[in-house]
């Protein structure tokens, strides 16, 4: 894959990824002015454990096939391929009813975990459970649809993947949003039935999805077919020695891919309990719990959704070049991936952070806009964290030192189980969000140093680059403090619970126009714009000659 085709893999997944975050977002605001951030925490009891079983199940296949795939693809073998992919179909059905029995079968062990017995202000242990088993149905399709992406991808080819993804959330989201209505306005019924609807709707939108893939399959299998009726070579390997390379590749990528997931899972069994014994009744500590692991992590993962899907289309890429064995490439692949993502995910966050109060009471109403602007503006920094860790990670895979980047990330879930619960009680929720921070900034740095060593890349650049964005950046913050200053005093004065939602939306969008606008014209002067998205793109170099034509 060329520089420029790169580009363009890692431009429509990430267009289909923040298609779905958006969509995520979206519809998050309506389904929390039906459910009340209590149903928020609710969903989260839920989820969390469903997520952390969904990798048990797919034990890393979905990512590892992509990697194999692409791999005994570049030699000429085709056949060896698809031989995983059947195998591996069973093997994820099998794995993800496993999973279901043991989710649905153990929810009432589980629930414990999280709230205890509870004060009777917020959820009860029964509802909890309750979510618990609804969400575990998902189990049985997921998986499946996991792996056949991943195969889709092993062959550069991200469109299903992409489609697939969208499609998903938006049949998710319709019947969430539709059975909550329902239930919540037209029926007048509870916040429990609403919420464990919701979380049935991974199920819904996973055959949606699954759907899709089918489709694409069909119409694909003629040219799948004659890829591997011409294959040049034919690797004799058995399914025992396919699946132990392959599980090389996989139980890192589970790991991995569960980072931000075992970090809320953290917080999901620590932060309640430790805020209702330093002196909160469960609502509240609930009221914390929601809006640092669903509300503010809903708006900071659109940045980092970007580090996400560059890691997708990164893997299989760097596979083969580092496969190659073309240092010079490699190099450069690993200059862009980092170039694009500082020049997204640090002005993201540096904007998040200064509209945080606007930004939130704009998405979630003025309710509780004190608390979770400020929690906001905290978290948002972690952004940066999280997208430099994914794209770290998948660097260390692709070059074949998954281990490196598993023991990063051990050491930094260590370290935020050690630090959590004294953080929590003595800064709430901020607390939380530092402990987060330290524990991922020590994963980044490793991460970094053994790209560093093992690749000889030099990061010099990388810092150079890093500091002309950081100027821009910073640029960028002051011009939108100076836009929201004088309207905070004029029409919102000051954030509550009775300041205008008009005024809110107003310094969010102003903001974000001429935040945007700023920084945009700053990279482009000074071709910065151009430098890091590649000179191949038609778009960009038309933004270059009309530069040229200016000066």
């Amino acid at each position: 894959m060329n520089d420029s085709r790169l580009v363009r893999g890692t431009l429509l997944l990430t267009a289909a990824t923040m298609i779905s975050r958006v969509l995520g977002l979206i519809y998050y605001f309506p389904f929390i002015w039906l459910v009340g951030i209590q149903g928020a925490a609710l969903y989260a009891y839920a989820y969390n454990p469903y997520v952390l079983l969904l990798s048990a199940a797919t034990v890393g296949l979905p990512l590892a096939v992509s990697k194999f795939v692409s791999k005994y693809n570049a030699l000429g073998d085709y056949r060896t391929g698809r031989k995983l992919f059947r195998s591996g179909i069973f093997v994820m059905l099998g794995t993800g009813f496993a999973a279901f029995l043991f989710l649905f079968l153990s929810a009432d062990a589980i629930a414990p975990l999280f709230i205890g017995e509870g004060d009777l202000t917020g959820n009860r242990l029964e509802d909890v459970a309750f979510v618990i088993r609804v969400v575990s149905f998902a189990l049985l399709v997921v998986p499946v649809m996991s792996l056949i992406r991943g195969y889709f991808q092993g062959f550069e080819s991200m469109g299903p993947t992409a489609v697939s993804q969208v499609v998903e959330q938006m049949v998710r989201i319709a019947f969430i949003l539709i059975s909550g209505f329902i239930i919540i306005v037209l029926l007048k019924g509870d916040r429990t039935t609403a919420v464990a609807f919701a979380v049935f709707g991974a199920f819904v939108g996973a055959l949606g999805g699954l759907f899709v893939l089918l489709v694409y399959w069909r119409k694909r299998k003629p040219y799948l077919d004659q890829l591997m009726a011409g294959s040049t070579v034919e690797h004799d390997i058995s399914l025992p020695a396919m699946y132990k390379e392959l599980l090389s590749y996989a139980i890192p990528f589970v790991l991995v891919g569960l980072a931000i997931p075992i970090y809320q899972q953290v917080d999901t069994m620590t932060m309640v309990k430790t805020l209702m014994f330093a002196g909160m009744t469960q609502a509240e500590a609930e009221s914390v719990y929601a809006i640092v692991n669903q509300t503010t992590n809903k708006i900071i993962m659109i940045p980092v959704s970007f580090a996400t899907a560059l890691g997708l289309t990164l893997i299989p890429t760097i596979t083969k070049t580092y496969t190659a064995r073309d240092r010079r490439k490699l190099q450069a692949q690993i200059s862009q991936t980092f170039q694009i993502l500082l020049f997204l995910t640090l002005p993201a966050a540096a904007g998040l952070s200064v509209l945080a109060y606007s930004a939130y009471g704009t998405l979630y109403g003025t309710t509780d806009i004190v608390l979770g602007g400020e929690l906001l503006r905290w978290y948002a920094p972690t952004a940066i964290l999280f997208a430099a860790f994914t794209a770290a990670a998948a660097i260390l895979q692709g070059i074949n030192r998954q281990k490196l980047a598993v023991f990063a990330l051990l050491c930094g879930i260590l370290i935020k189980m050690l630090l959590n619960r004294p953080f929590i009680a003595k800064w709430e929720g901020i607390g939380a969000i530092i402990a987060t921070d330290i524990g991922y900034l020590f994963s980044v740095v490793f991460c970094l140093l053994a790209i560093k060593t093992f690749t000889r890349f030099r990061f010099a650049f990388i810092a150079k680059r890093t500091l002309l964005i950081g100027i821009f950046t910073t640029i960028m913050g002051a011009a939108v403090w100076l836009v929201k200053w004088p309207l905070e005093r004029l029409l919102a004065d000051g954030y509550s619970e009775e300041s205008s939602y008009f005024a809110v939306l107003l310094i969010l969008v102003l903001g974000i126009a001429v935040g945007g606008s700023v920084y945009l014209w700053l990279a482009w002067r000074s071709g910065l714009l151009v430098q890091v998205f590649g000179k191949r793109l038609p778009f960009f170099r038309h933004l270059q000659k009309k530069q040229r034509n200016a000066e």
